[in-house]
């Protein structure tokens, strides 16, 4: 059985595939809609990057309507991927600050047409109006609250015992800072703004319990790190990494002048974040993954 095709048919086809999931006894008053791990390498078409992603959203929606009345709060991750401009350089004068009115823009049909990363990017756009689109139409019982952050990085919780099995983000930190050499070109930047996964996870539960969150679209990024800074963390921290580390120019900053930032005013405000350092983030993650490679050996 191709368990992937399977997956992505019952939840593009199957009508009321959350009914019974979402009742419960007793009964809960939130949902979080989580953002689910996902690999490239596993991705057939661009289709089933964004039929899944809106589908999904609105079926569990759909049944949290109709089956779930004690419902009062939805909270949907969605992701800077459907805030950020990716056509647009990313050093301007002046600087370009993204804030939560801000939408990826991209049609569905050019995301169809486009790359893998325009379909992983525009499926989180389109999921994420879909469910602003259900609330406003359907007016159901609950408000919904979308959190949107840009890359996510950090310790893994769940056990991961060989290095082939790291989610996207971390894979890359792998295989750009930990299973490279000292002589190699830094990696690049790519999106250079991002939260600690803990930090995320907190931003959920306040969303849960904060009664002004409703309704409110929530960017949760920490500050910006370039591919140099992330080198000079590990360098600094594992010396067994002295000869698998690009050095590039240590204490320089590898982002182009003015470069974007991410506005977290808001979540700071409403639900009172606060954010870890670039330190505590890396240097966690950093010996975790060592300790991964370990145990791939």
């Amino acid at each position: 059985m191709n368990i992937r095709n399977t997956l992505i048919t019952f939840l593009t086809h199957c009508s009321g595939a959350f009914n019974e999931v979402v009742k419960s006894t007793p009964p809960f008053d939130a949902v979080l809609h989580q953002a689910s791990p996902f690999l490239f390498s596993a991705i057939g078409n661009n289709a089933e990057f964004l039929d899944p992603a809106v589908k999904g959203t609105t079926e569990i929606l759909k049944s949290i309507k109709a089956h779930a009345p004690e419902v009062k709060r939805v909270i949907y991750t969605s992701s800077c991927a459907a805030v950020l401009n990716f056509n647009a350089p990313a050093g301007t004068t002046p600087q370009k600050v993204y804030t939560e009115d801000d939408w990826y823009p991209i049609t569905y049909d050019g995301a169809r047409a486009g790359s893998k990363a325009d379909a992983y990017r525009a499926s989180k756009k389109f999921a994420e109006l879909a469910a602003w689109n259900f609330v406003k139409e359907e007016r159901p019982n609950f408000d919904l609250v979308t959190l949107n952050p840009p890359m996510i990085y950090g310790p893994l919780k769940h056990t991961v015992s060989n290095v082939k099995d790291l989610n996207e983000s971390n894979a890359r930190i792998y295989s750009n800072f930990v299973d490279s050499s000292k002589d190699a070109p830094l990696p690049p930047n790519g999106v250079h703004m991002y939260v600690d996964v803990r930090d995320l996870a907190i931003a959920h539960v306040k969303a849960v319990t904060t009664p002004g969150a409703g309704g409110q679209r929530i960017i949760v990024s920490s500050k910006s790190i370039s591919s140099q800074n992330i080198s000079d963390i590990f360098r600094k921290n594992f010396p067994e990494l002295e000869q698998r580390t690009p050095i590039g120019k240590p204490g320089t900053d590898s982002l182009p002048e003015g470069a974007y930032t991410i506005s977290n005013e808001k979540v700071k405000r409403l639900l009172g974040l606060e954010f870890r350092s670039d330190e505590e983030c890396f240097v966690e993650l950093g010996g975790q993954l060592l300790e991964i490679e370990k145990a791939s050996a």
